[in-house]
């Protein structure tokens, strides 16, 4: 069918695949049997987690294989290599641990351990790689709008797989790591065919890129109420799996009707179009064409010539402050939860809504930058300043210790946390142009793991067990910690690292300011022929 050879079809394939490819953000769900099948302590147990972040957020690797594969002529077409290599990686990650659990194979060495979770968590980058750049290519008038729709699904994709959870294997974990093997690798495999480049665009490509969007937002509106109402009254297994057979519907049918939409208005606009100019060369080229898109791709460089770049720098800069006491907040969540006297059933709605407000602020981000961008010209790298800041205002809440405090700061740090991951792959597309954006928007991606390390171990770890010790009279091995005093210096110091990070961003702002006024009088040239 030629609607499968769309960049509508390619946009679906790409949300249908980032639904499912956040497997790394249910290690929650599962942990407790890998604690104790394998025989683990807890701090062995948060030496795996580590190796699932280093592995969720690295993606150099799959930014390198896109690039090779993909530049060139006809390299648009590849991108499966990408999925592929993800899916094979999925499936033997979580099959090996799978099977470790279950018995099939003896307790895993904590390495080998490490090295199967860090390959499955891996899988991610290629799934998230290939369908972010392959979007910015499709539609790099709107590319903060394609980016934010599709790490927004990657966000909720956690929210989504718990759901899966429920509905098919509820308290049984290892069942579920099978579910994990099996599940995103098969749905990769199958839809990664669609997922090409076109470097098309057309004038109605924002209308049905905002279809996607509300799609993104009612899938969000409706997790939110599965995730509150669950919490508030215990569900019986049919209402669990009538929950997820709609949540299913929602996700398949409402993306494909979009698509089918989108492809026959395009087909019936350039049909009219050549009706009426019978046949005209000119008219063939002109504006209701899909025209190659030029994706002000006057900047193109690679990652060596990116790293000698101080506008590199500053944004790895922002992101390892914005990211990392972005992760190192959700890690800590619960535990700053049970530290200020809140219920477990608070403690576990807190963790569950994470996903969604990660999910509105990197859908937002997108939007509202292309918005600003298009509208007024302001530089994306104002609104990462502006996210920032807000996160610093979130950890000061939380570090404050008043009622509802973790309530309101999570709210902040999430949507701001969460907004780093659309406006960074935006902002390197932007600055140093499509060829490479694979590989150096997931190099600047290292700076999440390695801000988490930082803001988890060295700070509230370190914190939290010498308050804990000074409670409980100065003896050894720390202990657990109860009160605001627990976590209020790590948080008051990651507020001044945030803003520090917003400092960073504004900066960065200033320097690329007239670069981005220049790409906006392009692209509102380049509109305005297409639309004459």
């Amino acid at each position: 069918m030629e609607i499968l050879r769309t960049k509508w079809a390619a946009a679906v394939a790409g949300i249908w695949i980032q639904s499912v490819a956040g497997a790394s953000y249910t290690f929650g769900i599962y942990s407790p049997a890998l604690k104790a099948t394998q025989g683990y302590d807890q701090s062995t147990l948060d030496t795996v987690s580590v190796f699932k972040d280093i592995g969720a957020n690295a993606g150099i690797l799959s930014g390198l294989l896109y690039s090779s594969v993909t530049l060139g002529s006809g390299g648009g077409g590849r991108a499966w290599v990408v999925h592929a290599v993800g899916a094979a990686q999925c499936f033997v990650g979580y099959f090996v641990m799978w099977a470790s659990v279950v018995g099939l194979v003896p307790p895993l060495p904590v390495p080998a351990m490490c090295v199967s979770i860090w390959m499955a968590a891996h899988a991610q980058t290629f799934f998230n790689t290939a369908n972010v750049v392959t979007g910015v290519h499709n539609f790099g008038d709107y590319g903060g709008t394609i980016v934010g729709i599709m790490k927004g699904f990657l966000g909720l994709s956690g929210a989504i797989l718990i759901q899966f959870y429920d509905a098919v294997c509820k308290d049984k974990p290892a069942t579920f790591l099978l579910l994990l093997a099996v599940a995103p690798t098969l749905i990769s495999l199958l839809s990664m065919p669609l997922v090409r480049n076109y470097d098309t665009t057309t004038p109605a490509d924002k209308r049905h890129l905002n279809s996607f969007s509300a799609v993104a937002l009612a899938t969000a509106a409706y997790l939110a109420a599965i995730i509150l109402l669950h919490n508030v009254i215990i569900l019986p297994s049919w209402a669990l799996v009538a929950s997820f057979l709609v949540l299913l519907l929602l996700l398949v049918a409402s993306p494909s009707i979009i698509a089918l939409r989108a492809h026959r208005q395009e087909s019936d606009t350039l049909a009219r179009a050549l009706l009426e100019e019978s046949g005209s060369k000119a008219a063939q080229s002109g504006s209701t064409e899909l025209l190659p898109d030029d994706l002000d791709n006057h900047v193109e460089v690679n990652l060596a010539q990116a790293l000698l770049r101080l506008d590199f720098w500053l944004l790895f800069l922002a992101v390892f402050c914005g990211l990392g006491s972005g992760v190192a907040t959700i890690n800590n969540i619960s535990q700053v939860g049970e530290s200020l006297g809140y219920a477990v059933v608070e403690r576990t709605t807190l963790v569950s809504l994470w996903s969604i407000w990660n999910f509105l602020g990197r859908f937002g981000a997108g939007f509202v930058s292309d918005t600003l961008l298009h509208r007024g010209g302001w530089a994306r790298p104002a609104l990462m300043a502006v996210t920032l800041a807000t996160m610093a205002v979130g950890h000061v809440v939380i570090a404050s210790g008043l009622p509802a405090c973790l309530y309101v700061g999570s709210v902040l740090v999430g949507v701001s946390y969460g907004s780093q991951w659309s406006l960074m792959p935006t902002i390197c597309a932007e600055i140093f142009g499509v060829a490479h954006l694979g590989t150096i928007f997931n190099t600047v991606a290292v700076a999440s793991p390695l801000g988490s390390y930082v803001f988890s171990v060295r700070i509230i770890g370190y914190v939290y067990d010498e308050v804990a010790r000074e409670k409980g009279g100065g003896g050894g091995g720390g202990g657990d910690c109860f009160g605001s005093r627990c976590f209020m210096a790590s948080f008051l110091i990651m507020a001044g690292v945030a803003f520090f990070g917003c400092l960073v961003a504004i900066l960065l702002f200033f320097r690329t300011r007239r670069f981005y006024r220049s790409v906006v009088v392009r692209r509102r040239r380049r509109v305005q022929r297409r639309s004459n």
